[in-house]
């Protein structure tokens, strides 16, 4: 009994010596629950809403003060004409346009209805439904003020006419294509390249692979090779399943879309490339991916949870996730069918990621060779 306690006393003395043991058994854990915990929600906070108001008399200025002054909601822009609705929604600026009607507090007093249209960015349908009621229930809060103060047998009516634009039958697999599209890029191309280079340090091949004729970025190369034409198979199978199966559009250019996919995986490789500079062994490689790569992904990228949602620290944090700019990227071409000018902001931070993370890595293998 007491070898065996002692041999207890001398496996925790190794796990508590171990600063990364430590911070896999305790910091980890603590990092999702906090994560789980602020990023899933389904509550709408914030969500940058657009006016097309013509007409700027009192009733419409008071309706759109009653929309901005809710938690929900925050103007993002004022439209001057109609067509300013679409370009505003490709950019992403917005989620939703409200637009009165010409001379809408003139028919609102004088004839007794006057027309609203709203019009839901649904490339996310569940926050497009959840907006979209929010704006409902705000207006129809107003005409029912209005008629209660209005003369009686008067009974003011507010025609609300909404449009749910790229998903008009709010089909949830649009919003998960392009998702999945991300994760499974993330996963083949950064997890796998990271295991693979941990798994040639741990069995001591590098250092055999690095005694031959190949210099160290052909050596890399062909590691990373196999990863990217996989990661362009796996895409394109998604594609063609979301397209032929699921309905899902490519409404942009198939060629832009393909250029921004080759982009999101060199910028994946890169990164595990960089994770298997840190691991030195695969379950070191697998679980950084695992813990420090995939759940932020999923969590803080935009796939499954409105970013806007998040505490504003969480929102910061997920700037400097790769997957959240790529996620945007594909809806837009998907969904909207934006060109190149459309997304040519993300697909810079992209190619700024990459960078970094190849320049970063670079320098910490070249530390490790010597």
């Amino acid at each position: 009994m007491k070898r065996f306690l002692g041999f207890v006393k001398k496996e925790f003395y190794h796990i508590f010596r171990d600063s990364r043991t430590l911070l896999i058994l305790f910091g980890m854990p603590i990092a999702q629950i906090l994560l789980f915990g602020y990023a899933v929600t389904n509550e709408i906070k914030e969500a940058k809403i657009a006016i097309y108001d013509p007409a700027k008399d009192e009733i419409t200025e008071a309706i759109t003060q009653r929309l901005i002054a809710t938690p929900y909601y925050q103007l993002g822009a004022y439209l001057d004409n109609m067509e300013q609705a679409e370009e505003v929604m490709k950019a992403n600026k917005v989620k939703q346009v409200v637009m009165f009607e010409p001379g809408f507090g003139e028919k609102f007093q004088r004839n007794g209805t006057a027309t609203i249209r709203i019009i839901s960015d649904a490339t996310d349908p569940n926050t497009a439904n959840t907006l979209q009621n929010y704006s409902q229930a705000i207006i129809l809060g107003f005409q029912q003020e209005q008629q209660a103060a209005a003369a009686q047998g008067s009974m003011p009516q507010i025609a609300v006419q909404t449009r749910m634009r790229y998903n008009p039958e709010l089909k949830g697999v649009f919003l998960f294509v392009p998702g999945l599209i991300t994760i499974i890029l993330m996963l083949v191309s950064a997890m796998m390249t990271s295991i693979s280079i941990a798994r040639e340090k741990e069995l001591g091949t590098m250092e055999l692979l690095l005694a031959s004729p190949m210099k160290p970025i052909q050596i890399i190369l062909g590691k990373v090779t196999p990863y990217i034409l996989l990661s362009i198979i796996n895409a394109s199978v998604i594609l063609i399943m979301g397209y032929y199966i699921f309905g899902v559009p490519i409404a942009g250019s198939l060629l832009l879309l393909s250029l921004e996919m080759i982009l999101f995986i060199v910028s994946a490789l890169c990164l595990g490339i960089l994770i298997s500079t840190v691991a030195k062994t695969q379950q070191v490689a697998l679980m950084i991916s695992l813990m420090g790569l995939m759940l932020p992904t999923i969590l803080l990228s935009g796939f499954m949870f409105p970013i806007e949602n998040m505490p504003g620290i969480l929102q910061i944090i997920s700037h400097i996730i790769p997957a959240r700019w790529f996620i945007v990227i594909v809806k837009n071409i998907m969904l909207k069918g934006s060109e190149f000018m459309m997304i040519w902001k993300e697909s810079v931070i992209l190619m700024g990621f990459t960078i970094f993370f190849l320049a970063v890595s670079a320098r910490k293998f070249q530390v490790r060779l010597t």
